[in-house]
């Protein structure tokens, strides 16, 4: 989402916006038509249209901190007699006179700035933190901010947005939350409270659209050429035209007479010269019922849904809340195929919506998820995938995890494991033998346990399989004569790979056993194949680890480190070790 840079974002100049509110609800006024008012609204004030009985008194009472403020409404109305007003009439209610309010952070992740005046230097916002009427808030890229009001209006602002808390005031002393905000760019979405009480305000403006919502959950975006989007998920609310600020408030009656119904599952959009498109059906949700229950990629957080007709972009948030008052990582997508950095271990919520060509974000699809990357998965180092092993030989192997305890290796007929017809579970090193094997086609996969700390022996936590790769089983042909073996100085061969995403490529790094900081790399080689083959390394243990260079231009952090062991001896034309008579290898002269 790109902020917008080519144009003024604080005036309201547009010559036509639109107002989201509930039919019969608007704000500060009353149903009764005003006659035009002996004086024009200076800044934010509210009109209120005088009814039979009001006095100033009684006005400073309801709407100021206290009746007897009632002199500083007699001033700016220029009011002669403050106990006889004209039913009717128009009072201009300054809102800077009314109770001031704050707002809450209730999360923040990334970089989010708060400046408290202009010319102030903008400071980190903090969780649990309060926001005073007139601070402008900048959200990061890859950042996020929930802001609760003081009425529990939860109002999520996204990465790459600007908005402006331009006011925070209360109707009296203990009356109901009135509450403006200004988006500079990106996007808003508010989730606010049913409330009773018929004079609560809250409004969420752009440049071209002010938003009036009570009792809803409604979305707000700007676009990079100035349009703005809304979509309503629940609530019914109004749909009127607005003037330009700088005539005034509009007759609320007429207003309220022009206005069509927006009612819940649908959206509109306001393009950049200011005209107002039809109410239409927000697109379906994306399907994500093909979404896994458990993701187990520690470089990459990948996630595919199916195409969506009349989808034109997909946005996607991950959060820690079914709410998503907590969100962790967001984007727009040109297709379903989400993908973002990595994330921690732990239960999150996935949200997906369609945008249509007009760029209203569809009704959402929330899926629940779990990531579970720790303690990782060994690396495969033998067989190769679909390698054929000669039946009563031959194992599985697997690099070694620093830190586990165990490591858990199974072998299937089918790649979903159904029945495994091997399964070792507390294998002290990542090898299994296969010598009773018969013969035929398998699958295998490793897995890594951690022994739990403060429990008993038997309890550990396991990580996640590595994915299954195949392997044949098959009878060995006649064993060559001593005369056809050919020796070969092939001791000093590595070969890794691991399972991988098309069009991902690969940083590996090696370093000696003892450096698990990496301070001491040997190697350091970027590959465009999930496998890897050095000769001639010096025999003795290494540690090697791996980075996902992902084809968006995201990267994982480096994987934990593996450690290896290159031996010494010789071996055949075919990579068999030489041995002795009584079974020893032959080592090098």
């Amino acid at each position: 989402m790109a902020t917008n840079t080519g144009r003024p974002r604080w005036a309201l100049r547009a010559s036509a916006a639109l107002t989201l509110g509930f039919l019969g609800s608007l704000v500060g006024t009353s149903a009764q038509a005003a006659p035009p008012a002996a004086t024009t609204p200076q800044g934010d004030e509210i009109a209120h249209t005088v009814q039979e009985g009001d006095t100033l008194e009684g006005l400073a009472k309801a709407y100021l901190a206290a009746p007897r403020q009632w002199p500083l409404l007699q001033a700016r109305n220029k009011v002669t007699n403050p106990r006889r007003l004209v039913p009717g009439s128009v009072v201009w209610i300054p809102v800077r006179l009314q109770p001031a309010e704050s707002a809450t952070v209730e999360f923040v992740h990334g970089t989010v700035t708060a400046q408290a005046r202009a010319g102030d230097a903008p400071a980190p916002v903090t969780q649990g933190g309060k926001l005073e009427e007139g601070t402008a808030l900048q959200v990061g890229p890859d950042a996020f901010v929930s802001v609760k009001l003081a009425d529990g209006t939860v109002v999520r602002v996204q990465a790459q947005s600007e908005l402006l808390l331009r006011q925070l005031r209360r109707r009296g002393r203990a009356g109901s939350l009135q509450s403006v905000l200004e988006m500079r760019s990106g996007a808003v979405e508010s989730s606010v409270p049913p409330n009773a009480e018929a004079f609560r305000r809250f409004e969420l403006r752009t440049p071209l659209a002010v938003t009036s919502v009570r009792g809803t959950h409604f979305g707000v975006a700007m676009g990079e050429s100035g349009q703005t989007t809304a979509s309503v998920l629940s609530g019914s609310v109004a749909v009127q035209s607005r003037q330009p600020e700088t005539t005034g408030p509009s007759n609320p009656s007429a207003a309220a007479a022009a206005a069509s119904m927006l009612a819940p599952g649908q959206g509109l959009a306001v393009a950049a010269d200011g005209s107002v498109g039809a109410p239409r059906p927000l697109l379906a949700a994306p399907d994500t019922s093909g979404v896994p229950a458990m993701l187990s990629d520690a470089g990459i957080l990948a996630i595919n849904v199916p195409p969506l007709p009349g989808a034109a972009r997909y946005q996607a948030q991950v959060a820690q809340d079914a709410d998503f008052t907590q969100v962790l990582r967001h984007g727009s997508f040109a297709d379903g195929q989400l993908r973002w950095k990595a994330v921690e271990d732990g239960r999150y919520y996935l949200s997906v919506r369609a945008l249509d060509d007009a760029g209203i974000p569809g009704v959402p699809a929330v899926q629940p998820f779990v990531v579970k990357t720790r303690p990782v998965a060994p690396l495969y180092q033998q067989p190769a995938p679909g390698a054929v092993l000669a039946s009563g030989t031959g194992e599985l192997r697997c690099t070694q995890v620093p830190g586990v305890a165990w490591y858990r290796l199974q072998v299937a007929r089918d790649a979903q494991f159904t029945q495994p017809v091997l399964d070792e579970q507390r294998l002290t090193e990542c090898r299994l033998p296969l010598n009773t094997l018969p013969v035929g086609n398998y699958f295998w996969r490793a897995a890594s346990l951690l022994q739990l700390p403060n429990s008993p022996s038997s309890q550990a936590d396991q990580g996640p399989f590595a994915p299954p790769q195949p392997f044949t089983v098959a009878d060995r042909p006649a064993t060559l004569s001593p005369q056809s073996l050919q020796a070969q100085d092939g001791d000093t061969t590595v070969r890794l790979h691991w399972p991988a995403q098309p069009g991902q490529r690969f940083r590996l790094q090696l370093a000696p056993a003892n450096d698990q900081a990496f301070d001491k790399v040997v190697l350091d080689t970027q590959l465009d194949a999930p496998a890897w083959t050095a000769s001639n390394l010096p025999a003795g243990d290494y540690l090697v680890r791996i980075q996902v260079l992902d084809p968006t231009g995201l990267q994982s952090d480096f994987s934990p480190p593996r450690q290896i062991r290159v031996g010494s001896g010789i071996s055949t034309g075919s990579g068999l070790p030489v041995s002795t008579s009584n079974g020893q290898p032959v080592g090098r002269p």
